[in-house]
């Protein structure tokens, strides 16, 4: 490439994706390297030193290695990294299936319309709640996702709060996932039951398949 600008990279992997709409299909990770914000259950957290520069081309040319149209590009914060938009957009000339991990703490807005979106929405219990920009909640597309991190109940009903004032109570891609081994998945279920709410309950499975190992 004439113009290869980088990327800090904290490690890129092949695994099954446990999230959202193509959880359980085989997925290449790349994982971005630092964070501003810090969320109380983050599990990532060595993602915010741990990272190299790399050129975007060396990180196409190890993506390819993997058979598998499904590329997930997570962090870390992506959209903190400078140059993320030329490896997205790099991404995506080479037809990959691209979903983006990201909080909802950084505008959205100049994310390439072609990348699904799975937006952290952070709850209260992340203590980064106040960071939330309330204009990504207008601009996400049909096709993108809305994540809740559920610590507690409270979590929950603040949660249900911001789909309604929001008008995002229909919106098709919603998704509360319990914090793993802290809130059980049955009390959600239940009260997601109770409330007849219209999302979709979420665990991560790469959690029951290999606990907190990292890379598989």
């Amino acid at each position: 490439m004439k113009n290869d600008p980088s990327v800090s990279i904290n490690e890129i992997f092949y695994s099954i994706q446990g999230e959202a709409k193509n959880t359980g299909k085989p997925t290449v990770f790349i994982r971005t390297a630092g964070c501003p914000f810090r969320c109380s259950y983050c599990d990532t957290d060595y993602a915010f030193t741990e990272g190299k520069q790399k050129k975007i081309s060396e990180v196409i040319k190890y993506v390819k290695k993997f058979d598998t149209k499904y590329i997930t590009v997570t962090g870390g914060e992506p959209l903190a990294q400078k140059n993320i938009k030329n490896l997205l957009e790099l991404l995506i000339s080479n037809s990959y299936d691209i979903s983006l991990e990201t909080s909802g703490l950084i505008d959205i807005s100049s994310v390439p319309e072609d990348i699904e979106i799975v937006m952290d929405i952070k709850t209260p219990s992340s203590n980064e709640e106040s960071k939330n920009i309330k204009k990504n909640l207008s601009i996400i597309k049909k096709t993108d996702v809305l994540k809740f991190v559920i610590g507690d109940k409270n979590d929950y009903e603040w949660s249900k709060e911001v789909l309604s004032e929001n008008n995002l109570i229909n919106f098709s891609n919603i998704y509360f996932s319990p914090v793993h081994d802290l809130l059980k998945p049955k009390d959600i279920a239940k009260w997601i039951l109770d409330d007849n709410l219209k999302v979709t309950l979420q665990l991560q499975i790469h959690k029951y398949i290999w606990g907190n190992e990292r890379a598989r």
